[in-house]
């Protein structure tokens, strides 16, 4: 499970369950606050009624058979008057519950607790709420005077208000999951950033560390940085350390054998030919110093300052064409530009120019007299590719995943010899320094193709 699911979900679970409760609480607090304004409400018109049967005659209840006089509505409202030992004196209700004795408090109501009502004059019973209060008359205590409403004619406005409650509850938790889920993102997109450039810096491909106004995320990139260097730099020593010494042992070898040599009394003949071994192992030894020296500048520049220059890559790929031609032409071969687009694309006219001089060159080198080189120029998507193709043997299936490694060479049809093994290396270096990538493989019908491809600028997309 990805971290901001996690997030999410743990998020969501303690919001619904705490949205859960008070939600509870809220629904069925709404029948106790209509409840509570009809008790108001009850309380009030009992005292109204209890002032009115006051002021009538007080002996054997007269007073409460003043209530008589008063519109009746049982269904709505019902009145009734107890004597002094709660005895029902007078019922609305066509007398319903005459010569009744009330107890009081009385307890009724729900099976919520809060709904227990246990004030001396409410009482909640079989559904109807009811008040009462004292009738006094001369400071002296003759009796109560009461009224009850059934709880059933505030049902649908209790149930109304559930509703609508609900309602805005269930906007509020969609908010909320909204919410929860784009708060999530931030969080991880952070995280996200910083796994890429770990990927990144895996494959070997330029990248900086993500910004991040969180302190944690910014100082953990921070330290994958400035780890990224510490390795990459005893790395680069080890490995170059261990490549001069692979690479200078042989024409070391050769030299001092042919030094020994003409020590001796030889032939002029024999003398020459060890001079001409000693210039060619020493030539040798420059060239591959003079490539690790670029290779290194190259790999120098990849955690520099980004490529911006517009370069027109057919403009590239013409001129190392140009400067393909004349070894091509003394060796037999084509090398040819197809027709096509001119994508543009970042990056620095020189170093593509090397790049894609280095793949023309390769091919030249391993294509036979009145084989063909052919540079074709293309634009999938966003990205641009040079294809450069030719008509020699192919690479042998062992050396496809080696080829790009330094120092690694095959020997050329033509002289057997081998190069220094850095060409191809320097064209990956370039790819990645301008943010693509370049690869070699077999054509079906025969020979190689490599492919350099690179992301043209948003003008070329447009």
């Amino acid at each position: 499970m990805k971290i901001r699911t996690a997030i999410f979900v743990v998020y969501v679970a303690v919001s619904a369950a705490g949205f859960a409760v008070l939600m509870g609480l809220t629904l069925r607090d709404v029948r106790l606050r209509y409840v509570e304004s009809m008790r108001r409400t009850l309380g009030d018109t009992a005292v109204l009624l209890a002032a009115l049967a006051a002021e009538g005659p007080r002996a054997d209840g007269a007073w409460a058979q003043k209530l008589a006089t008063l519109p009746s509505n049982p269904e709505l409202l019902r009145v009734f008057a107890s004597d002094t030992d709660d005895r029902v004196l007078f019922d609305s209700a066509r007398g319903r519950d005459v010569g009744q004795v009330y107890f009081w408090p009385m307890r009724g109501g729900g099976p919520i607790a809060s709904e227990h009502y246990t004030k001396q004059n409410v009482a909640e019973v079989n559904g109807e709420l009811r008040v009462r209060t004292p009738v006094r008359m001369d400071g002296d205590l003759v009796g109560w005077v009461g009224v009850g409403r059934p709880l059933a004619s505030i049902t649908a406005g209790v149930t109304e208000a559930r509703w609508r409650l609900a309602t805005y509850s269930c906007l509020i938790a969609g908010v909320m999951i909204v919410a929860g889920w784009w708060i999530a993102s931030r969080l991880t997109h952070s995280l996200e950033r910083l796994t890429a450039y770990a990927q990144a810096v895996r494959d070997g491909r330029s990248a900086r560390p993500p910004a991040s106004k969180a302190a944690e995320i910014a100082a953990l990139g921070q330290a994958f940085e400035e780890m990224r260097v510490t390795l990459e730099g005893k790395a680069h020593v080890e490995r170059y350390t261990q490549a001069l010494a692979h690479e200078f042992k042989a024409p070391l070898s050769a030299i001092r054998g042919a030094a020994e040599l003409l020590a001796e009394d030889l032939p002029a003949e024999d003398r020459a030919r060890f001079v001409a071994n000693l210039r060619a192992e020493s030539d040798r030894l420059q060239r591959i110093v003079e490539r690790l020296l670029e290779l290194s500048a190259l790999e120098a520049r990849r955690a520099g300052e980004a490529l911006t220059a517009d370069v027109d890559l057919r403009a590239v790929v013409a001129q190392a064409c140009d400067g393909a031609r004349v070894a091509a032409e003394r060796k037999g071969v084509t090398v040819a530009l197809a027709p096509g687009g001119a994508p543009r694309v970042r990056g620095e006219h020189f170093l593509l120019g090397q790049a894609v001089g280095n793949l023309v060159q390769n091919a030249l080198a391993f294509t036979p007299a009145g084989g063909a080189v052919t540079i074709e120029l293309s634009v999938r998507g966003g990205t641009a590719c040079v294809a450069v193709t030719d008509t020699g043997p192919g690479v042998p299936d062992y050396a496809l995943e080696k080829i790009f490694d330094r120092f690694y060479s095959l020997p050329r049809p033509d002289t057997g010899r081998k190069s220094s093994g850095l060409g191809l290396s320097i064209v990956r270096e370039i790819a990645r320094l301008h943010g693509g990538e370049v690869t070699l493989g077999n054509r079906p019908e025969g020979g190689a193709r490599a492919e350099l491809t690179l992301p043209v600028t948003e003008a070329a997309q447009g």
